[in-house]
C-alpha cells in the first residue's frame, strides 16, 4: 500500500508538460512557476496553522531546499516544458535515479549497489534512445530539464537526512519561500505578471491542487517512509504519465527508436519490484553526520 500511494507522485507529475502545452501556450513559464508554487505552500500551511510560527528547518537548509527544489528547479522545469515535448521532457527525469546513486557517492562515499545502478543504467540507455539525433531536440530544453532533475534530487537527498517531525510544513514552507523568492526573477526575466485567463483556470487548478500540493506532500512522505532512492525508481513513472498524455491530448508522435527506449525504462521500473527490501534499505541508509557543507 505505501508503494502504490507514493508512485501517485510523479505519476501526477507527469502531467505537468500536458497542463502546459494544453493551458499555457504562449505564457510566460517563470510566471506558471511562480502560481504554482505560491499558492500550493499557502494552501498545505493553511491545513496546520499552527506551522505559520516558525520554521520546520533551521534557516540555511531550509534555503538550499527551497532554491534546489522550489525557485530554480520550478523554472528550469517550466522552460524544459515549453522547448520540448512533453513525452521527452517527462523521460529525461528518468535519469532521477542514476543522479541520486551519483551524488550519494560524491558526497558521502557511499557507492552504488550494484543492483540499484544496474536499473539506474538501464533507465538512463532508455533516456539515450529518446534522445536520438533524429529527434531533433531543443538543446537548451535538454539541459533544462537535466539540470532541474539534478536539483530535484539533492533536495530528496537532504529530506531524507535531515531529521524532520512533520513533513507537511516543510513542504509548505518550502513552495511559499520558492515562490516568493521567484517574483523578482520572473519579474526580471518576464516583465509584470500577466493574468492568467477564465480559460486557463482549469489547468491553473490542476497545477496548484494535484500537480504540486497533493503530489509534493505524496513524495515526500514517500521520501521519509520508504526511502530516497526508492521514490527516485518509483519516479520512472514520470515518462509514462507524460508520454500517454501527450499523444491523448497533445497530438504528439514518437519514433520507433523512442518507443524502444521508454520500453527500457519501464523494464527497469517492473525489475525495480524484484529488488530485496534489504538491499533498497541499505543503499538509502541516512547519515546523520551530513551537512549543509556537502552542498
Amino acid at each position: 500500500m505505501p508503494i502504490l500511494l507514493a508512485i501517485m507522485a510523479p505519476m501526477l507529475w507527469g502531467s505537468t508538460y500536458a497542463a502546459a502545452a494544453l493551458f499555457f501556450k504562449g505564457y510566460p513559464p517563470i510566471w506558471l512557476a511562480v502560481w504554482r508554487a505560491l499558492p500550493a505552500g499557502l494552501i498545505l500551511l493553511l491545513l496546520r496553522p499552527s506551522s505559520l510560527r516558525r520554521l520546520p528547518l533551521p534557516w540555511p537548509r531550509m534555503l538550499a531546499l527551497t532554491l534546489s527544489g522550489v525557485t530554480v528547479f520550478f523554472a528550469l522545469l517550466f522552460l524544459a516544458a515549453y522547448r520540448l515535448p512533453g513525452a521527452v521532457a517527462g523521460t529525461l527525469g528518468a535519469t532521477l535515479p542514476l543522479q541520486m546513486l551519483l551524488l550519494r557517492w560524491l558526497q558521502t562515499g557511499q557507492r552504488p549497489a550494484p543492483v540499484w545502478l544496474g536499473l539506474a543504467v538501464l533507465g538512463l540507455l532508455g533516456v539515450m534512445l529518446l534522445l536520438n539525433p533524429s529527434s531533433h531536440l531543443d538543446l537548451l530544453g535538454v539541459v533544462a530539464a537535466l539540470a532541474a532533475t539534478l536539483l530535484f534530487a539533492q533536495s530528496t537527498l537532504w529530506m531524507e537526512r535531515w531529521p524532520v517531525q512533520d513533513v507537511l510544513p516543510l513542504v509548505g514552507w518550502q513552495l511559499l519561500l520558492g515562490g516568493v523568492l521567484l517574483l523578482p526573477v520572473a519579474w526580471q526575466w518576464a516583465g509584470p505578471m500577466p493574468l492568467p485567463t477564465l480559460q486557463q483556470a482549469p489547468g491553473l487548478l490542476w497545477l496548484v491542487i494535484g500537480n504540486t500540493v497533493l503530489a509534493n506532500a505524496i513524495w515526500f512522505w514517500g521520501v521519509r517512509r520508504l526511502s530516497g532512492q526508492m521514490m527516485g525508481m518509483l519516479s520512472l513513472s514520470n515518462p509514462v504519465v507524460a508520454v500517454s498524455l501527450g499523444i491523448l491530448l497533445v497530438g504528439e508522435h514518437l519514433n520507433g527508436w523512442q518507443m524502444m527506449g521508454i520500453s527500457l525504462i519501464l523494464l527497469s521500473f517492473i525489475l525495480m519490484k524484484l529488488v530485496p527490501a534489504g538491499a533498497a534499505r541499505q543503499q538509502s541508509k541516512p547519515l546523520d553526520t551530513l551537512t549543509l557543507k556537502s552542498c
